[in-house]
Parts: structure tokens; sequence; C-alpha cells
């Protein structure tokens, strides 16, 4: 059985949901989307003559519901007054740094945030992959979200959609570092193609085998979707649960299911699976 709030705290751990910030009438439609949590977005989804009332709306919407912000970033006109008006925000859950690139830039802004704030660092340059360990390692650094489309610009790359070969090694990178830092597994970039859930499926499932604890979602139908590429297949299950069962029938010695010799690794990702 399921202990209360369980549920809700592996959903916080698979998507997070952007919604635009001048786009108050949206941000109850997001909370009710079943994503882990609300990302309200001051960055790239606001033009730049709406940057202050957005800014305003997300506030006062941050006053009174759980929610994360995404900030404008350091190099830009709009960063300080984000981070001023944050003191009013009381329910924020974390606030997401775009553009990520250095442990000292993040460092930098962790020292701005209201008491007891988490930043979340959104990696999408060449140089923020180089330095995501570092970055990992600052302490107040929540986790990593790695900005998929930004980076591929950055770096000139084209992507294959839906599995992207090309950017498997930037994501392999910011798996790598969240775990040596002790950091939840990170968050995969958003999946832009609206109308292709099979897509969506397909390389979440991708992102869930290469170590990614969830994935940024741009749309409230995305996050079921999500949520389903990262919980185990049926056969997944069963055979965990077979995993499970010749282990304990065991009581510690070598064991062979299907053909596979299961040691300590092996049961431990069975068990991983069934919590899932």
């Amino acid at each position: 059985m399921t202990a209360p709030g369980e549920g809700a705290r592996a959903q916080a751990q698979v998507t997070l949901l952007f919604v635009p910030g001048d786009r108050p009438e949206r941000f109850a439609r997001a909370a009710a989307s079943g994503a882990g949590g609300v990302l309200v977005d001051l960055e790239d989804a606001v033009a730049p003559d709406g940057k202050a009332p957005a800014r305003d709306a997300a506030v006062a919407w941050l006053a009174a519901h759980d929610g994360y912000l995404r900030i404008n970033a350091v190099d830009t006109p709009w960063h300080d007054e984000d981070l001023a008006a944050l003191t009013a925000a009381r329910r924020l859950r974390g606030v997401v740094l775009p553009k990520s690139a250095t442990a000292d830039q993040v460092s930098a802004v962790i020292g701005t945030l209201p008491v007891g704030v988490p930043l979340l660092a959104l990696v999408e340059s060449a140089v923020g992959v180089r330095e995501a360990s570092a970055i990992a390692e600052v302490p107040g650094v929540e986790r990593l979200l790695f900005g998929s489309i930004d980076f591929a610009l950055d770096t000139g790359i084209s992507p294959s959609v839906p599995d992207e070969p090309e950017l498997l090694w930037a994501r392999s990178a910011l798996v790598v570092a969240s775990r040596a830092a002790g950091l939840p597994a990170p968050l995969d970039g958003v999946y832009t193609r609206l109308d292709d859930e099979a897509g969506l499926v397909a390389a979440s499932r991708r992102s869930c085998r290469l170590g990614f604890g969830g994935r940024l979602c741009v749309h409230p139908r995305q996050v079921e979707p999500v949520h389903r590429a990262w919980r185990p297949t049926e056969s997944e299950r069963e055979w965990a649960r077979r995993v499970l069962s010749a282990a304990e029938s065991s009581q510690g010695a070598a064991v062979r299911v299907d053909g596979q010799m299961i040691d300590r690794p092996r049961l431990e990702l069975a068990r991983a699976l069934l919590a899932r």
C-alpha cells in the first residue's frame, strides 16, 4: 500500500509543467494537470514588454499556491527584478535558473534567494554541460535540468527525433554529475511536438533508460504519457517479482532467473523497478 504523500513525491520526481507567466488564467489548469510541479515561466514564453506584468501575476499566484518559477537569465535586464520579487512568493518551491553555466554564477544567484528556496539549474550550453559536475556540487542546487533545445542550438547539433542519439553524451554527463553529487536524477528537456504522443513516450522511455528521473513538459496533455513512460511495463514488473521471489527462496545464494544470473545489482534493479 502507498503511504500518504508517496504518490505525490513520486510524481514530483517525474514532471514539471511549464505555464507562461503572462497567462495567469492557465495557472489553475496547470496545477490540476497531475504534474509533479507547476513551473511558471518568466523567460522564453514571455515577450519583453510582458515581463513585468508576468512577474506580478506569477508572484501573486505563488503567494497562495505551491509552484516553481523560471526567472530570466543572469545577463538580461529583468534578472535582478525577478530576484527582488521572490520574497513575496511565499509558497515558492524552487527557482529555475536558465542558462546555468558555471558554479560561481549559480552560487551567486543562490546567495540572493529567500532562505530555504532551492535552485534548479537548467543547463543549456556547451559550457554548462562541461561544468555540470561543479554546478551539481554547489550547496543549494536541488536538481539539474537539461535544456536540450538550446544546447543543440549552442553546439550546432541537429538532433534526430525522437531518439536524438546526437545528444547522448550531454544527457549522460548530466546523469553522472547528478549521481556523483548525490542529487536526484535530472529532468530531461521538453518535447515540442505536441500532437506526437507516441514520439513523446518513446523519447521519454529513452530518457528513463539513460537515468533521467523525468522531464519538463510544455502542455498538460503531455503529463500522463510522461508518467506512463517512467512506470515499468507489466513484463518488467513480472520479471522483478520473479527475481525477488527467487532471491527470497535462495536465502542469499546465487540464483538464476530467465537464464540470467542474479547478483546484487540485478536484485537492486528489481527492487527499484517495483518501487517506481
